[in-house]
């Protein structure tokens, strides 16, 4: 819509619709959020109007704060209609403070929005300074003697507290630094004066980052952006290279490691792999991000090109590199080979279908085990069977247990012959029964007593069979089969 044609979002506020956010047409005819929307219509009635969405309003932020991570890992949002960003120790990387505001600016008016922004010492001073003056860049002298002179909307009063401070003659925010704030505590509460000390830069407040900040982290900025296969994974294997060096220099390895793919038009793509132990070796890290760009079903699309790659280690641990002796040289090369491929693997595949039997804290068949992504967890210590011997359980059980016909030469006895999916299975061994009573706090007090008994039918194959319920105390017990034996 032309920016001449007055426009506002409405929404409704007390069961009344007022306007919520307006173009700057709309601005300039004297409107404001908050009007209620008949008053508007009747100071203009050509003023066109459509639902606001304040959850549209909130992914719009999310995609331009991922946009806008491109400077900085330290990225916030300033709900409804802003961002902030801790860009310390980042503006030397585009030129300075000024330059970084510039280049900021410009990357935002490509994507067709204007934006209003300030860069100074505390982010409630940069919020106050970028809404109500013409921003820029401050020091913190210039910074304190700006937000002195800024009206008292800076602060985001409600309508009487505004109005009280009006009457008694305070204009700016100047007025009321010069002045005790114990007095200001009582009349308007004890975060007042902490108000005042931020915005004047006395007080720091840290942001929440959308993202945590990772362990280490590097990257890489173009002039000219980059749009072929071979120069994006050149550019990557380079900042490999790097994040090994930053990772030895620390004694560190990394876990995850996260590459950020900033394109021209603001669109981010990211790509992340794991590994089961700490690493920093190159050839390991530029293999599993190999294999992730080669097993995308989105394959990674560099539109207009790439203007800034970023290789950041979310999670580091202590690198251990302590060279074991002979005799465990092959264990520990078997050990490794197995990561190596489980990283591929998951890499390939995600890591909800590269998955480990963990140990559980319960008897019950379906609480001893889990099964859990490689990623998450160690290897389990499961007590090892004797040699030649079956598990006494299997791994996989079916969920729910399937119901068999069993016939037995004993009511209370082993299984001596049953019937599984239309097949009738003759019992050649049988071992049992054990006895399991389920917990009554988690199956309930209705559950009844398991008998599970272990038994290979004439072909060859093993079963997990059990009765639920016992003769002498229920009236119909019945058979189940809970798993196989591979």
């Amino acid at each position: 819509m032309p920016d001449e044609a007055p426009f506002a979002l409405v929404e409704k506020q007390n069961n009344a619709p007022r306007l919520y956010a307006l173009n700057l047409a709309a601005w300039r005819q004297g409107l404001a959020p908050g009007l209620a929307l008949a008053d508007a219509r009747a100071r203009l009635p050509q003023l066109r109007v459509a639902e606001a969405d304040r959850k549209a309003d909130r992914d719009l932020l999310l995609l331009l704060a991922a946009q806008c991570e491109r400077y900085t890992p330290l990225t916030a949002l300033d709900e409804p209609h802003g961002l902030v960003l801790d860009v310390t120790g980042c503006a030397h990387l585009f030129g300075g403070e000024t330059g970084l505001l510039a280049l900021a600016r410009k990357n935002l008016a490509v994507l067709g929005f204007s934006a209003d922004a300030a860069l100074a010492p505390t982010p409630d001073g940069a919020r106050a300074l970028a809404r109500f003056s013409e921003g820029g860049v401050f020091s913190p002298d210039e910074a304190a003697a700006a937000v002195a002179r800024l009206p008292l909307a800076a602060l985001e009063l409600d309508d009487d507290k505004a109005l009280a401070l009006n009457r008694a003659g305070l204009k700016t925010i100047g007025d009321l630094a010069c002045r005790p704030s114990r007095a200001f505590a009582a009349r308007f509460g004890a975060d007042f004066p902490q108000k005042i000390e931020r915005l004047l830069g006395r007080e720091d407040r840290r942001i929440i980052p959308l993202r945590p900040p990772p362990d280490g982290m590097v990257e890489r900025h173009f002039a000219e952006p980059l749009a072929q296969r071979d120069s994006i994974e050149a550019v990557l294997s380079d900042l490999i290279q790097e994040t090994k060096a930053l990772l030895e220099r620390r004694g560190q390895g990394g876990r995850r490691f996260e590459a950020s793919f900033f394109r021209a038009d603001g669109f981010v793509r990211r790509l992340m792999v794991e590994t089961l132990r700490p690493t920093r070796d190159p050839k390991i890290i530029a293999l599993l991000f190999r294999e992730k760009l080669d097993s995308l079903a989105d394959p990674l699309d560099p539109g207009f090109g790439f203007d800034a790659l970023r290789l950041a280690v979310p999670r580091a641990e202590t690198f251990d590199a302590a060279q074991g002796d002979f005799a465990g040289a092959a264990t520990q090369d078997n050990e490794r080979e197995l990561s190596e491929l489980l990283d591929r693997l998951t890499t390939r595949f995600g890591r909800a279908r590269v998955l480990r039997f963990m140990q559980g804290d319960a008897f019950e068949p379906e609480r001893e085990s889990r099964a859990v992504p490689v990623a998450v967890a160690a290897a389990a210590n499961w007590v090892r069977p004797p040699d030649g011997e079956p598990p006494a359980r299997p791994l996989t059980l079916f969920d729910p247990p399937q119901p068999v016909d069993v016939l037995a030469l004993a009511p209370d006895g082993p299984p001596a012959r049953f019937r599984w999916r239309r097949k009738t299975h003759e019992v050649l061994r049988a071992e049992g029964p054990e006895r399991i009573a389920p917990d009554w706090s988690v199956f309930g007090p209705r559950e009844l007593t398991r008998d599970y008994y272990r038994v290979e039918d004439a072909e060859g194959r093993r079963f997990w069979l059990f009765r639920r319920g016992l003769y002498e105390q229920d009236d119909q017990p019945r058979w189940f089969l809970h798993g196989l034996f591979a």
